[in-house]
């Protein structure tokens, strides 16, 4: 059994809701992080979707921390595309108008963010096609290795290399851009 699997047992200690605190912090940041780069607009409660969704086959999971992992992400991808098929049937909501806002104070978001940096990053994966975004999010965010990735997006190992080489090739175009037009 994977190290990580047995601390993760260990910290339940056969106890079926420790053992699902104990995986719920360790996989739900990175979970968390995929769905919002996706642009799911709730992606904590998806979150939360996505662990009582992959609870039950827990038990029947091959493969230690790493299937694991694997099993979680692929029901975070399922609900990454329910999420953006149901936005595709319900109307557009509307933009937030800054001079129809009689607050005081600056709204939390921007203080706990400190600008845009977050919504900066989101832009320029906006400039990929969903694809590259896709293989990006599962890279790097969800940490999976390529053969994780093929499994989930349904494409070959060598498909899934020659996307993330493109994406981060286009993220360079794009980026070079934008530091161009900033100076």
């Amino acid at each position: 059994m994977d190290t990580i699997t047995d601390d993760l047992v260990a910290a339940g200690h056969g106890d079926c809701a420790s053992l699902f605190s104990a995986v719920y912090r360790a996989f739900s940041p990175a979970v968390a992080g995929y769905l919002r780069a996706g642009g799911v607009d709730d992606p904590e409660g998806v979150t939360h979707d996505v662990f009582l969704a992959g609870y039950p086959r827990w038990t029947a999971v091959s493969g230690g921390a790493k299937g694991l992992r694997v099993l979680i992400f692929s029901i975070a991808h399922a609900r990454l595309g329910d999420h953006h098929r149901r936005r595709s049937r319900t109307p557009v909501p509307m933009e937030y108008d800054p001079g129809r806002d009689d607050r005081l104070s600056a709204s939390a978001e921007d203080t706990v963010l400190d600008g845009n940096a977050e919504a900066n990053a989101l832009a320029m994966l906006e400039g990929l096609s969903e694809d590259h975004r896709e293989v990006l999010r599962l890279r790097i965010i969800a940490e999976l290795s390529v053969n994780d990735v093929a499994s989930i997006m349904q494409k070959s190992p060598g498909a899934i290399t020659q996307l993330q080489h493109r994406a981060l090739a286009s993220l360079r175009k794009l980026l070079k851009v934008e530091t161009r037009v900033a100076s």
